[in-house]
């Protein structure tokens, strides 16, 4: 039971700063910083998590709260590319 309480706090702790991530780029409307590889590896590594409670078949109640973590950061990874300078790409800088 301490598992499932601390890798909650674990989600919850991680699905928090989502949020205050996601208005960040919808306030500036700029993705300086960001890095789209390590939101997708976050995603990656989520979906880890869900499969590995889907094979125990335990811990079930949990699988929700990582599906709201993927949404919080395919959120902020939607922005990313929104809000990418169009034309740009690696490398290159915008004059």
């Amino acid at each position: 039971m301490l598992s499932e309480i601390l890798e909650f706090a674990m989600l919850f702790a991680f699905g928090f700063s989502w949020p205050f991530a996601i208005m960040r780029t919808y306030r500036a409307k700029r993705v300086d910083g960001k890095s789209p590889a390590f939101s997708i590896i976050v995603i990656v590594g989520y979906c880890c998590g869900i499969a590995a409670h889907l094979v125990e078949g335990t811990k079930l109640w949990l699988v929700p709260v990582y599906l709201l973590d993927i949404l919080l950061v395919s959120t902020d990874l939607a922005l990313y590319f929104h809000y990418l300078p169009k034309g740009k790409t690696r490398g290159e800088t915008l004059a």
